[in-house]
């Protein structure tokens, strides 16, 4: 039978298990694409090597390699993809909208906007507030963005036209405020270019309690989440008040955003292009739906930051431009749908 939750599709229980194998599948997928990323780089390394220095470190450069710059980089992207793809995910769900994700409905580029606003104006300011004023700026942006869109429902147009207003309003302060950074602005230029270069444990310490929120919060209202993507007047009838839940699942879904930005920067296309993916795979409730988000967005950004690592070695590409160039066409069949225009993806 088919469900109208998400686009899912009700299972007997017995259809939990196929979920399951191809959560495991992303994740193998992601473990073993991220042990090809150790060897790439500017000191290329063989396999034999690479895993005895993860299973059997013994002090060597190889070993310092692998576990100070590679390996944290590889978990960094994994924890990002899983994170963008999760606010993706709850964004089209709370909106009932195929466009609903970070960077189109104005979140990411309001947390950059506020990151970018500490970087020139407060340089004093320690790195462990940026995700917080992230958050704000996030939530902010996307209030703007749905405000604006209210006109047309929240419909597919209106919803993109309300995101790329707020998202290049946002632009143009971010780049006059570069201008006001004198020396800081190249380190500025480079963050906004979006990449994992350099990322360490600390990062990926930074990053975790924030997308752990998200994704714990997201399951413990997975039902919320299934029942809102179906409708406003089926969620009230069902003695929920959209009017509470609809922000909740708001911050839930801009928590991951505020703690990946100040780390990676601004990443594009993972929000957009995966939840759509994953609804092709018609998991059989909200909560699966989430697992699979997370498993898939996670393989998907190390498999790009593995290629930003290795199309142009030993020099690196920011992975950035590689999720544009996955999600950009991607868009562009969104567009070519029939039924783009008039509401929620079918």
């Amino acid at each position: 039978m088919r469900g109208t939750a998400a686009g899912q599709t009700t299972r007997t229980p017995g259809g939990r298990l196929p979920a399951l194998v191809l959560a495991g599948l992303f994740l193998l997928a992601a473990v073993l694409v991220g042990f090809g990323g150790l060897l790439v780089g500017s000191k290329p390394m063989r396999l034999g090597t690479a895993l005895g220095a993860v299973f059997a470190p013994a002090g060597t450069i190889d070993s310092t390699i692998v576990w100070t710059l590679r390996l944290p980089r590889s978990i960094a992207a994994f924890l990002a993809g899983g994170g963008l793809s999760l606010s993706g995910y709850l964004l089209q769900s709370l909106s009932r909208n195929p466009l609903a994700s970070p960077d189109l409905t104005g979140v990411t580029a309001g947390a950059v906007a506020s990151i970018v606003g500490c970087f020139v104006f407060l340089p004093w300011l320690s790195s462990i507030y940026y995700a917080p004023i992230g958050l704000a700026g996030g939530l902010g942006a996307a209030a703007i963005t749905f405000w604006v869109a209210r006109g047309g429902r929240t419909s597919p147009l209106h919803l993109a036209l309300g995101g790329v207003t707020v998202s290049l309003f946002l632009g143009g302060l971010t780049t006059y405020m570069l201008l006001l950074g004198g020396p800081q602005s190249p380190a500025v230029l480079f963050w906004l270019s979006g990449g994992l270069q350099g990322r360490s444990w600390t990062h990926i310490a930074f990053m975790l309690p924030w997308i752990c929120s998200g994704l714990i919060g997201a399951l413990l209202c997975h039902r919320v989440v299934g029942l809102l993507s179906l409708s406003d007047q089926a969620a009230a009838g069902m003695g929920l008040h959209p009017g509470l839940w609809k922000p909740i699942l708001l911050v839930l879904a801009t928590l991951p955003v505020a703690g990946i930005t100040p780390v990676a920067g601004p990443i594009a296309f993972i929000g957009l292009a995966v939840p759509h993916v994953i609804r092709l795979l018609r998991p059989s409730g909200p909560a699966t739906a989430i697992a699979l988000n997370v498993a898939a967005g996670g393989m998907l950004l190390v498999a790009a930051d593995v290629l930003a690592r290795s199309l142009a070695a030993p020099r690196e590409i920011p992975v950035s431009i590689i999720t544009a160039l996955i999600g950009g066409p991607y868009f562009v069949y969104l567009t070519q749908k029939p039924n783009f225009g008039a509401g929620r993806e079918r």
